[in-house]
């Protein structure tokens, strides 16, 4: 099962963090600058998985891609695979790159709404549900338009939206 899904900056602040399991907001916080800490200070050349026992409990890992100025971080335990799970992170940066035409972290931090979407579209209650970029892109399109048309219909005046049967 996937435990947690975070994005942070090279600068340890945290751009997306979502829990599968409840975390207080005081423990959030501590496991963001453990994870930040064990991250920030590893060179380029070793291995992208690292184990998280102390923070998340008995055969918790991290797997993490850096990119630019942002950390991508999956915890995970031991019913999941290490490499579906960077191939899993790769995915979510593809899908990302396709929504936002090169993703950057000023894209991640306006458009916060549109990467948890993204990220609800792939990963429900700590499991994974979808893995096809362009599926997911499609549902996230889906929503959005949805969203948008029940905006527009709640922003029109009643005597116009009585007229046209809305």
């Amino acid at each position: 099962m996937i435990r947690a899904v975070m994005v942070i900056s090279t600068q340890g602040k945290p751009r997306l963090l979502k829990f599968y399991q409840f975390q207080p907001p005081e423990k959030q916080q501590e496991i963001v600058r453990y994870v930040y800490g064990a991250l920030s200070g590893r060179p380029d050349n070793v291995s992208n998985f690292v184990d998280a026992d102390s923070i998340f409990g008995p055969g918790t890992r991290l797997v993490y891609k850096h990119m630019a100025t942002l950390y991508i971080v999956f915890a995970f335990d031991s019913s999941e695979n290490e490499l579906a799970m960077l191939d899993l992170i790769q995915v979510f940066v593809q899908t990302l790159d396709k929504c936002f035409k090169n993703v950057c972290e000023l894209d991640i931090i306006f458009n916060f709404n549109k990467l948890h979407t993204v990220l609800d579209e792939m990963i429900l209650g700590g499991q994974v549900i979808e893995t096809n970029s362009d599926q997911i892109l499609k549902h996230v399109d889906d929503i959005a338009r949805i969203e948008k048309s029940s905006s527009t219909k709640s922003l029109m005046p009643k005597s116009i939206s009585a007229r046209f049967g809305q």
